[in-house]
């Protein structure tokens, strides 16, 4: 008999943005029970690894001002993104700040006390709101000292959801999960709900994701017939360390550090002369790649080609002040400290702007389900996201879902409403999962399908990209998809990872499958997705959002959605 566990809301993840939305819910209405559930323990989510700024205007007596915020974002998103949501995070982004501040958050400080803030690329004003280069680690540390302050706020550590059930009538109405712990299979009932699962880059090797952030949660609603909005568009930051992919924040250059090749140049002087190391991270990668394809690059131990970052000239006692945990992973990870040498990097699997299709309220295509952070497309982003961009989301974003959420609760509990019986979907799931997963068989080993599929990313769906090359990645997607490779050898019920770890194989193959399929359909270079054979941004055609619906026993289905233009036409970008 499967358990069934009931709460008014259900949050899905528990990184910035389900923490702010919790707590978002949690003051909209104190009295409803919410539920939050994550694959990983609370401060293992990857929103800890955000290292640089959370982007804000706070000092328009200083000469920023919040449509330089907004018409950065539009400029550095290639014009993809929707004009409102840039309009809505600008203004709505200072509060959280201050928010966070009176909840805690340790902002790091100028000499007279006021907040600091950093340089980041692609923005006109010093923008991006630091705490040393930990932001990600203490802003959640704050966020969740501030859920455990609620009491109707509950934590389920290391469950793993499996797919959003609906009622019938396209109302959200729960999750399926698994416990990892007794490896039992429990259905959560509820009537709001928030997908806030991240993002996917371990779709790829080479990447600064941590081994937990695989697409359960896109899949979980691409499955459920929700669309997956924009997927094609994936983020590269140019400072990966090799071998890990580790990041090395782009506060790093936001401090002063160099990009140099192996003649010893600033090479960026020849592809963004105004904003050299810091326009927009989709120039400088593909400004990397190139130098590295000119025969400028380094050749790292491993054999991969590689640049350097130097930030030696900014002395031992700002690197100590400011960049003090960047030092520790050079040491650890590379056996370079930063204050007496360059250190090797290349550009590596950073974002997704892409995610479930939502509207400006990340309200997504079911009633009472919302998505928010990552896993989510409010179409912010457009083509390319601006570094620092993304934690301010998670803030704002989480704090709307978390309220609308909540007030949808309220409503449905008001009405009484019962929740229709689920058992045969309960049942199909149950099925797919332990019938279909845990119990299949076959020759070959997942974690090798896996690494054939990742490494493949790596190559045929990297900076630039080509039909040819994306043909092969489509077919050999599908290939290995076919595979009988649903084999699970671990049979103990209890913490078993490798059924874990083939379930997320599940869905980085379908997953994958669109992002390479999409880049096929978008014959334009915009942002991050640059095509060799269309080197141009094509507006007459592209200027358009991507959205792939699951199709049963096929591919992705594609159609097209408007994009909203507010304010700005759309200009040709230089920096």
């Amino acid at each position: 008999m499967t358990d069934h566990i009931s709460h008014d809301i259900l949050i899905i993840g528990t990184g910035l943005a389900g923490l702010r939305a919790a707590i978002s819910a949690a003051m909209t209405n104190h009295k409803l029970d919410i539920g939050v559930i994550s694959k990983v323990q609370v401060m293992r989510s990857h929103s800890v690894s955000a290292e640089g700024g959370t982007a804000a205007v706070l000092f328009s007596d200083e000469g920023d001002n919040i449509e330089s915020h907004i018409y950065d974002t539009i400029r550095g998103s290639d014009f993809l993104c929707d004009q409102d949501v840039a309009e809505k995070l600008a203004h709505e982004i200072p509060n959280e700040i201050y928010q966070l501040d009176k909840w805690g958050m340790p902002w790091s400080r100028r000499d007279d006390g006021r907040i600091d803030q950093r340089k980041f690329g692609g923005y006109s004003f010093p923008r991006a709101t630091y705490a040393q280069d930990k932001v990600g680690f203490y802003e959640m540390q704050t966020l969740y000292d501030t859920c455990l302050k609620y009491e109707n706020i509950h934590f389920y550590n290391e469950w793993f959801c499996t797919s959003i059930l609906d009622d019938g009538n396209n109302n959200f109405s729960g999750v399926t999960a698994i416990e990892m712990k007794s490896g039992n299979f429990n259905v959560f009932n509820s009537n709001s709900g928030i997908i806030a699962t991240g993002g996917a880059g371990r779709l790829y090797s080479f990447s600064t994701y941590a081994y937990s952030s695989t697409p359960d949660g896109l899949d979980m609603g691409y499955r459920a017939g929700l669309a997956l909005k924009d997927m094609e568009f994936v983020q590269f930051h140019p400072t990966g360390i090799l071998p890990s992919g580790i990041l090395i924040t782009e506060g790093a250059r936001g401090e002063g550090g160099y990009l140099i090749n192996n003649l010893g140049e600033r090479f960026m002087k020849s592809y963004a002369p105004e904003k050299l190391e810091l326009a927009p991270r989709d120039v400088v990668s593909r400004s990397m790649i190139k130098e590295i394809d000119n025969g400028r690059g380094f050749i790292h131990e491993t054999g991969v080609p590689c640049l350097k970052l130097d930030l030696t000239h900014l002395g031992e006692e700002r690197i100590k002040e400011k960049l003090a945990g960047i030092r520790e992973i050079g040491i650890k990870f590379s056996g370079v400290d930063i204050i007496s040498e360059p250190i090797e990097i290349r550009p590596v699997c950073h974002y997704m702007m892409g995610g479930v299709h939502t509207n400006i309220d990340g309200q997504t295509e079911m009633n009472g389900l919302w998505t928010a952070g990552e896993a989510a497309c409010n179409s912010l982003h457009g083509a390319n996201r601006l570094g620092a961009n993304s934690t301010s989301e998670c803030l704002v974003w989480g704090s709307i879902t978390g309220r609308l959420a909540a007030q949808h609760a309220d409503k449905r509990k008001e009405k009484g409403s019962a929740l229709t019986n689920l058992e045969n979907k309960v049942q199909t799931e149950e099925k797919r999962i332990f019938d279909g997963i845990f119990r299949g068989r076959g020759e070959v080993n997942p974690y090798d399908i896996r690494k054939e599929f990742t490494d493949m990313m790596d190559i045929k769906a990297y900076i630039f990209r080509d039909e040819n090359k994306l043909v092969e990645g489509l077919k050999k997607v599908r290939e290995l998809r076919d595979l009988a490779w649903k084999h699970v050898d671990d049979s103990a019920k209890e913490y078993n990872t490798n059924f874990i770890n083939v379930m997320e194989i599940d869905s980085l193959l379908r997953v994958g499958e669109i992002i390479i399929a999409g880049a096929l359909n978008r014959r334009e270079s915009r942002g991050a997705h640059s095509r060799t054979d269309y080197p141009n941004r094509d507006d007459v055609h592209f200027l358009k959002h991507t959205l792939a619906y699951f199709k049963e026993g096929g591919g992705p289905q594609f159609s097209w959605h408007p994009v909203t233009l507010t304010r700005y036409v759309p200009a040709e970008r230089k920096y």
